[in-house]
């Protein structure tokens, strides 16, 4: 069952969909990290280089077309775009996110590009 995208989690979608540099860092702890195409960012200073190179640099954005509560961490299926390289990816980008929360703040985030299960 979806629920509503609320939270720091909402707005870090807002700043991502803005390209507001800013904004997307301070959702994040400073010593929160990132998993994101299997690299392991950890830390604020590592994070805000993501950001603005990968982020706001590809002008990324998300269209959430699910958001679901797992034990308080929060799973987001969207469908990315942005100017990134789009060689060998689908024509629609769907990815899920991984959001832990504590005391307001995003301590991590593991974005995957997940395959159907048999099961």
């Amino acid at each position: 069952m979806s629920i509503e995208l609320k939270g720091v989690v909402a707005e870090y979608v807002k700043a991502m969909n803005a390209h507001d540099n800013g904004a997307i860092v301070s959702a994040f702890a400073k010593d929160a990290y990132v998993n994101d195409n299997r690299r392991h960012i950890a830390g604020i200073d590592a994070i805000q280089g993501w950001v603005a190179k990968e982020v706001v640099g590809d002008q990324l954005t998300i269209d959430v077309r699910e958001v679901f509560d797992h034990y308080g961490d929060t799973i987001v299926i969207g469908a990315y775009d942005g100017t990134y390289d789009k060689t060998n990816l689908p024509a629609e980008l769907i990815l899920t996110s991984y959001f832990s929360v504590r005391d307001t703040k995003i301590v991590s985030l593991t974005i995957i590009f997940n395959q159907p299960s048999p099961y």
